[in-house]
């Protein structure tokens, strides 16, 4: 049995070599003119048939010259990286946020990905921003923190403006919106730049700083370097013996902490909290929640506990903080907006769907593991007539009915003071939906920027994953039109402020919340 299992664990890995080289061989390889044509016309086709508004800002007569322009400019063979820096800002003429064209980069092995792991990039350190049609240094992840407030100048022989305007093109917000482009380009400059130029060991970047320009080489570094860096300012301390209660209660303690990571959202890589709640005064008179995204953790504790608190401290002000919130769970927004409504609420509308089974749809497509698809083959009966069971034709259309078109009531904790909303450009998908509902029903003052979501609900839901049978590019778009009940004229456009706050680059460099602090003056001058 033993050795039954050691071969199959030796075919497993051998296999895995063997379909990492094949697909670097098929991205690195030129493809003839027919092959990256046919990418074209099968990737419309699959637009056409899964995506319920693929004409919904881009009219079918301009997106027929788009395609067919595409196929005509391929008219030499082409690796799949040239073949997505022409494809990519074709797709976003769908105007569609949620659909993403991912690029073609070089796959490792276990083996070399387990050696990258223990040299991390210096690169991957910083964080940007990109304002004032410049790239800054907004965070350094706690290594040198002097370079924060520092322009971007030039990346090894590229000019920082000729990358932004490429990468631009790659992408879209829902509908008409602009805000979101240079918040989502400088919030993900790092990942734009891997798609566009790979694997690096290391990078020479030029930096201004007032009016000094210099150049600082980041590297891969051993994590037993990094480690010594650190260690270098630190003194050495002896470890202590702990007796068997204080072991019990280190254990107890390190619980505790597990649970209030999970219930927090926990963010390993950036050691942050995707929820984040405390009052801002020690009277508990005004509230700030901070949420970064509705993925991660067990989101109900943290809202039930939230609210109990903001109800026993009778909070007469709840800010609410969704600036760069790029989404996530459906549940989570409906089971906030619960606590946050005065009077009973319909959240979702039917969604607009393609097919009367769009979970088998997205569950059968062709990226998805065999293993997955024998599953899904399996549960096919049970997953078809639940879909069928769930959708219904409306005047020509199907539509799939989620548990949130039903009328639901606010929670016995429901926050009754007022409301400040926090908002900008990577304001996205979920966290539009729930803005839409506290701007159409006035719960709230929005401040800030206008939200990269659309007001009137975007194409998302679930996913359906294609991987282009030449080009291997893999492009990922929504199946469902998820919307609320309220809409607004003209379309395509996102959730608006009330207030409009921009950040300066002073503030950037003084970490000043520009937009936070409006609030709060604002709420001195009604308590006064």
């Amino acid at each position: 049995m033993k050795k039954a299992i050691l071969f199959v664990s030796v075919l497993l890995v051998l296999t895995s070599c063997k379909s990492v080289k094949h697909y670097n061989e098929q991205i690195t390889n030129l493809h003839s003119v027919n092959d990256l044509r046919s990418d074209v016309d099968k990737l419309y086709r699959q637009f056409q048939k899964h995506h319920p508004r693929l004409y919904q800002y881009t009219s079918k007569e301009v997106l027929d010259v788009k395609f067919d322009s595409l196929k005509k400019s391929i008219t030499q063979p082409i690796n799949s990286k040239d073949f997505y820096k022409k494809l990519a800002p074709v797709v976003r003429y769908i105007r569609q946020g949620h659909i993403s064209v991912g690029s073609a980069n070089k796959r490792y092995t276990k083996k070399e990905n387990k050696e990258l792991k223990k040299k991390p990039f210096e690169f991957y350190d910083l964080a940007f921003d990109y304002l004032q049609n410049k790239l800054w240094v907004k965070n350094t992840k706690g290594k040198d923190s002097s370079m924060i407030g520092w322009e971007v100048v030039k990346i090894e022989d590229d000019s920082i403006s000729t990358l932004i305007k490429s990468y631009k093109k790659n992408f879209s917000s829902d509908g008409y919106n602009t805000t979101l482009y240079d918040k989502f380009v400088g919030k993900y400059f790092s990942n734009f730049y891997f798609k566009d130029k790979g694997f690096k060991d290391s990078l020479q970047m030029s930096f201004k700083n007032k009016d000094s320009i210099f150049t600082k080489t980041f590297k891969r570094l051993l994590k037993e370097e990094n480690k010594k860096k650190e260690d270098a300012t630190k003194s050495v301390e002896k470890p202590i013996k702990l007796t068997k209660a204080e072991k019990k209660a280190s254990r107890l303690a390190s619980k505790q902490k597990r649970k209030y990571n999970r219930r927090h959202g926990y963010i390993a890589e950036t050691k942050n909290y995707t929820r984040n709640f405390h009052f801002m005064e020690a009277d508990s008179t005004v509230a700030y929640m901070n949420i970064r995204s509705f993925t991660n953790g067990k989101y109900k504790t943290f809202y039930k506990d939230s609210f109990k608190e903001l109800n026993d401290a009778k909070t007469k002000y709840l800010i609410l903080d969704l600036r760069d919130n790029g989404g996530g769970r459906i549940s989570e927004i409906d089971y906030l907006y619960s606590y946050l409504t005065h009077t009973n609420y319909k959240f979702l509308e039917d969604s607009e769907v393609n097919s009367r089974t769009p979970f088998l749809t997205a569950a059968m497509s062709n990226t998805t593991p065999n293993g997955l698809k024998v599953l899904a083959c399996i549960l096919s009966p049970i997953i078809i007539v639940q879909n069928l069971l769930k959708t219904k034709k409306k005047d020509g259309k199907l539509y799939y009915s989620f548990k949130y078109i039903k009328i639901r009531k606010p929670k016995p904790n429901h926050f009754t003071g007022d409301m400040y909303v926090l908002i900008n450009g990577n304001s996205f998908s979920a966290s539009s939906l729930i803005s839409t509902h506290l701007k159409a029903t006035k719960r709230a003052v929005f401040v800030g920027e206008e939200t990269g979501g659309a007001y009137n609900g975007t194409v998302a839901g679930i996913y359906k994953i294609y991987e282009l049978p030449n080009s291997k590019l893999k492009i990922r778009m929504g199946l469902m039109h998820v919307d609320t009940p309220y809409k607004q004229t003209p379309d395509g456009y996102g959730v608006k402020p009330d207030v409009v706050v921009t950040p300066s680059l002073e503030d950037l460099i003084l970490k000043k919340d520009t937009e936070l602090q409006w609030i709060l003056n604002d709420i001195k001058e009604k308590r006064e």
